[in-house]
Formats: structure tokens, C-alpha cells, sequence
């Protein structure tokens, strides 16, 4: 049990959805090429500081806060517990995302006389996490199933999936004039960790029984397909501190191509239907892992009939004790449910994104040296909206962001963006992104106006990173 809590905590340490509509567009950050191939570059090359370059974390839930359950405000714990459990439905969902990029850079080529076409590359770490809240199973936990005689549970709530994952990406943008920028990224990835539950069946009911007081009857159909814990828990070690120091170098050594491998792609493009109006778009993570290496599902199938023990409690010194009363409950239900174990390979899809946006630029800038206008395309002001889709096991989970971006001074620009989705419909973020001599800096955060007090917060995300770059020369 200490290994398999190890593992989760590994998995969510770096953890504070995926949407990051403060980074998207934001073209004069390296990383916004990560989200929209077809992004404008205006630089010569760049080169991500290692392990620096692009943090990111975020969190959320749809429909409970930690406010929810332990706020003090003199309602008792277990009716906070009560209206939690009650509130949620199945389609409420909960979300972990962090990416860590290990190496960035990238270089334009192309015309002499001016590169149109600009070459990205690098190696990022990213965690995702998703799962339904499994509404009768809490039901269930919280009521027992007493007083719910001839009640259905429906045992198909259970619906998660995750992934540790690295990511080695090419990515080719091209300028095709003015009006028209396209790119593509190539993917492999390399699964670190991976689980999914996600086409459950099955139900339990209780009913009045005839050889005991009532009969528990369950119609399984549960899979749990994994692939990279059997070898970790089965590390050999000394103790605690020695199985976690082998289950790290062994998650390093599957970072580059040693886990298991599968293949992405993402494209995307930005057009001008006039000078000041861009619209662009982009498909992220068009792909699957094949999962060949350390696997395990686990399926139990079937229709099962428990009626309880008879307890036969000691009576003038014969009978059965308590303890061995509950051992053979313990004895009963292993015996009842058939556990299977199997070693098939198995598929697991990315969870594809879209984004699409659509802007209008204005404010040209003003030149001092000659009091007029800057050249054609050298706004200050952009306002826009976008939208932003992501591909869920049950249905995909939509959100709709205006934002304003403004660039500030000559060496600092900024973006404030408004998000309405599933987590929250106020939710505020602010980014920065200066550049001081070579030397790029970005720090992006969302949902502002939860900051002071966490706890009654549905979503919390955080970006930043450091840069190198060196510009275009302008003619």
C-alpha cells in the first residue's frame, strides 16, 4: 500500500485541465508553437533554458471546493459531507495537468533575403489525470445499502484514466505570405505510467433473501487496463526509502524511448482576411500509445449472489468468535469474485484538443523619432475571442475565453483573458512576458479572483518559463 501511495504522490507532486488560453497566440513566447504549429515567428531562433523553459500545473474540479467540506462555519462535517455527496451527479469530473519541458529551441531558414519557414523542436514531460465522480458508488459508501433495499447501484460509474508521460516533438512552420502562416509537429511519445477505466458496466442490488436476512447480488463488468506499475511494485529493496530511490531511476530511464512508444500530431494555421483581423486554429495530440511493456488489466465479469454468513457467536463456550466470523466473510468474498489478470497489449488515444480564435488588432505604434506610425502589422492592442475543446471519455469539456493582449513598453507585453467552462464562469488571468536583452520571461496565471482563499477555488493554473532568443532583423 506505501508503494502504490507513492506512486500517486509522484504523479500529482508537481500538481497545483489543460487549457492555456493565456499562452495560446501568445507569439512572442516560443511555447505558443507547442499549442498552434501555424503560429507567426518572428525570430531568428530560440533555445528554451533546460528544465526551465515551460512549467506548468494546474487543477480543477466542477462542482465541489475544499471550501465545501471543511469551511468553518459551524455547520457540521457530516452535512457538508451529506451535500457533497448529493450535489455531484456522474458527469461532474475532476482534472490534474502538469507539463515540465526537459529541452526546447528551434532556428528559421528558408529565403535569404527572409526565412519562411521555421524548424521547433524539444522534449517535454507532462500528467493528466481525469476522472468522473463515481456518484452511486459514494452513495452507496455514505448510506450502506440498509436502508436501500431493492435499490439498483449503478457499478458503471467508474470512469478514470492517466497518464505519465514524455513527449519528443518536430514541428515545421511555414509562411506562405502575408496573409497565410500553416505548420505541423511530429510526436512520439514514450508512457512512463498509464491506467484506464473507462467502459465499466455492472450494478448491485439487495433484496430480502430466504436462506439469510438478504441477498447481495452483483452483474459486474469492470476492466482496469495498466501498463508500468507491475515492475515498479515488484522492485526488489531494503525498505521504503530504498523502493522509492529505484521506482525514480527507473521512471527516468523510460523518459526517452524506454517506456512504451506511440506516435502524435498536431497542425495548425493563423490568417489575416484583412490587416487587422487574424483568425486562427489548431488540432493538438492526434494520436495513441501502444502499450506492450509491464502490462496488467484486471477484469472481473460476471453475476454474483452473496447472502451473508450466518453468525454462530460463542454460547456457553461453543460457537464461532467475532474474528473468525469476519474471516469468513473475508474467505467468502475471495472466493465470490474472480479476479482476472491478463497481460494483452492494449491502445490508449490521446485526449485531443482544439482551439480557435478569432481577433482584431488596432492602435498602431507610434515612432518617436519621426512622429508617425509604425509599418503595416505593428499594433499595440489586440481583443479577440476563443474557444477551446478537449476529447473526454464521456463527452468533451468546452470553453469560451475573450482576452485583450497589449504590449505595454518595448520590452513588456501583457494579456488578460475572461473564461467561462465547466470549472467556473469568473475565472480572471493575467500573463507577462518581458524581454530584456536576449533573455525572455513568462508568468502566467488563471483565476485571479480565487486567489485569496484557495480553498473556494474550482481551478487553479500556473505557467512560466525562461527563454532565449534572438530576433528577426527588420529590413
Amino acid at each position: 500500500m506505501k508503494k502504490i501511495t507513492f506512486i500517486f504522490l509522484f504523479l500529482t507532486c508537481f500538481a497545483f485541465a489543460q487549457n492555456k488560453q493565456l499562452l495560446y497566440n501568445f507569439t512572442d513566447i516560443p511555447q505558443s508553437l507547442l499549442l498552434n504549429p501555424g503560429a507567426e515567428v518572428n525570430y531568428k531562433w530560440h533555445m528554451g533554458i533546460p528544465l526551465l523553459s515551460h512549467i506548468h500545473a494546474s487543477a480543477g474540479s466542477s462542482g465541489v471546493t475544499a471550501y465545501d467540506l471543511f469551511a468553518d462555519n459551524g455547520v457540521d462535517f457530516n452535512e457538508k459531507l451529506r451535500r457533497v455527496v448529493y450535489n455531484l451527479d456522474r458527469n461532474d469530473y475532476f482534472t490534474i495537468n502538469q507539463q515540465l519541458e526537459i529541452f526546447s529551441g528551434g532556428f528559421a531558414f528558408g529565403n535569404s533575403y527572409e526565412p519562411n519557414k521555421y524548424l521547433s523542436f524539444g522534449l517535454y514531460q507532462e500528467l493528466d489525470v481525469h476522472f468522473y465522480y463515481p456518484r452511486d458508488y459514494a452513495i452507496l459508501a455514505y448510506e450502506g445499502n440498509q436502508n436501500n433495499i431493492g435499490r439498483e447501484f449503478n457499478l458503471g460509474d467508474v470512469n478514470a484514466k492517466g497518464e505519465l508521460i514524455s513527449v519528443f516533438h518536430v514541428g515545421l512552420t511555414t509562411k506562405v505570405n502575408k496573409k497565410l502562416t500553416y505548420g505541423f509537429r511530429g510526436k512520439i511519445y514514450s508512457s512512463l505510467l498509464n491506467f484506464k477505466s473507462t467502459n465499466n458496466k455492472g450494478s448491485f442490488i439487495t433484496t430480502e433473501g430466504t436462506n439469510n436476512f438478504y441477498n447481495h447480488t452483483f452483474d459486474l463488468d469492470l476492466q482496469l487496463q495498466t501498463s508500468g506499475y507491475a515492475s515498479l511494485i515488484d522492485l526488489d529493496n531494503d525498505g521504503q526509502n530504498d523502493w522509492n530511490e529505484k521506482a525514480v531511476k527507473e521512471l527516468r530511464k523510460r523518459v526517452l524511448f524506454g517506456g512504451n512508444l506511440g506516435l502524435g500530431l498536431d497542425f495548425g494555421f493563423t490568417y489575416h482576411p484583412k490587416e487587422q483581423w487574424t483568425v486562427t486554429g489548431s488540432v493538438q495530440d492526434l494520436g495513441f500509445i501502444y502499450h506492450t511493456k509491464d502490462v496488467e488489466t484486471y477484469t472481473l465479469k460476471g453475476e454474483y449472489t452473496f447472502e451473508g454468513v450466518n453468525p454462530l457467536f460463542p454460547n456457553n463456550g461453543s460457537g464461532q468468535t467475532a474474528d473468525e466470523y469476519w474471516q469468513e466473510i473475508t474467505d467468502n468474498f475471495e472466493d465470490l469474485f474472480e479476479l482476472d489478470t491478463i497481460t494483452n497489449n492494449y491502445v490508449s488515444w490521446r485526449s485531443p484538443k482544439l482551439n480557435g480564435s478569432v481577433s482584431y488588432k488596432y492602435g498602431k505604434k507610434v515612432l518617436k523619432e519621426c512622429n508617425c506610425t509604425g509599418e503595416d502589422g505593428d499594433y499595440l492592442n489586440e481583443a479577440g475571442l476563443q474557444l477551446f475543446a478537449i476529447g473526454r471519455s464521456r463527452r468533451p469539456q468546452l470553453s469560451l475565453t475573450a482576452f485583450y493582449r497589449r504590449q505595454l513598453f518595448s520590452f513588456l507585453s501583457g494579456k488578460v483573458t475572461y473564461t467561462a467552462d465547466g470549472f467556473s464562469k469568473t475565472n480572471i488571468g493575467v500573463g507577462l512576458s518581458t524581454h530584456i536583452g536576449n533573455v525572455n520571461f513568462y508568468i502566467m496565471a488563471d483565476n485571479l479572483l480565487e486567489y485569496q482563499n484557495l480553498a473556494k477555488s474550482n481551478y487553479a493554473s500556473v505557467q512560466l518559463g525562461f527563454n532565449y532568443i534572438f530576433p528577426m532583423q527588420k529590413k
